[in-house]
C-alpha cells in the first residue's frame, strides 16, 4: 500500500480549512485517513500560524515511504522542514 501526505478539506464553502493527512493513495481526497500530522488553514491572516504541523510525526511517515502531495511538500518548506 502506498500512502501519500496530502491535504483534507473541511470547513464551509468559501471558508476552508485543511487537515494535513497520511492517508492511501487510492483513496478518496475526504477518506479515511490513516493519521492526521497537522492543520492548514489559508484564510488566517497571521501566515506563521497558517500551517501546523507535528515534525515527529511527519518524519516518522516519511521514513516509512509516505511521499507528500506537491502542495504540502510547500506548506513543509514554508516552516522550514526540509522533504527530501
Amino acid at each position: 500500500m502506498s500512502t501519500k501526505i496530502r491535504l483534507k478539506r473541511f470547513g464551509t464553502k468559501k471558508r476552508p480549512f485543511y487537515r494535513i493527512v497520511v492517508i492511501d493513495s487510492h483513496a478518496a481526497r475526504d477518506g479515511r485517513a490513516l493519521d492526521e500530522v497537522g492543520l492548514y488553514h489559508p484564510i488566517e491572516s497571521d501566515a506563521d500560524s497558517q500551517v501546523r504541523f507535528d515534525e515527529e510525526k511527519v518524519r516518522a511517515w516519511l521514513e516509512k515511504g509516505a511521499q507528500p502531495t506537491q502542495t504540502v511538500r510547500k506548506l513543509l518548506n514554508r516552516k522550514n522542514f526540509t522533504v527530501g
